[in-house]
């Protein structure tokens, strides 16, 4: 049997990974140009820290985050609220045969980080850490 070339073990291939940073500064355009007449919109500072794509490219994942982590679940209403006008825009400012379809997610990526950092410090694992290795005494 033929193996999938689309398994789970492969990362995106270079054709999404472009689409998606192509996509990723269109929209970060946008929104920093307030292109969306929406005042719940405009009134956030939205950082758009990256775009996943299906394999198909057909769907694009944004992952965004306003300034500061404010308002997160706010922006994110205001951004699926349009997202028709936001797909419509980013289709016009692109050279794509089709837009993709736009969905959105906070990006967690901070929070993960604050929470490794806080695992760091933690007495317990600085003394592991710290500690030697032992199986390197027994080679």
């Amino acid at each position: 049997m033929a193996q999938n070339r689309n398994s789970q073990g492969q990362g995106p291939k270079q054709r999404q990974l472009r689409v998606g940073e192509l996509i990723r500064r269109t929209l970060a355009d946008v929104l920093a140009r307030a292109d969306v007449h929406d005042p719940d919109l405009n009134r956030h500072s939205i950082t758009v820290a990256e775009v996943s794509m299906s394999t198909d490219l057909k769907v694009a994942t944004a992952y965004v985050l306003p300034l500061g982590g404010r308002d997160a679940p706010e922006a994110l209403a205001a951004l699926r609220r349009n997202t028709p006008e936001l797909r419509h825009l980013v289709a016009k400012a692109m050279t794509l045969k089709l837009a993709p379809e736009l969905r959105f997610q906070l990006d967690e990526t901070f929070d993960r980080m604050d929470d490794t950092r806080r695992l760091f410090e933690d007495e317990r694992v600085r003394r592991d850490v710290a500690a030697p290795d032992r199986d390197d005494d027994d080679a």
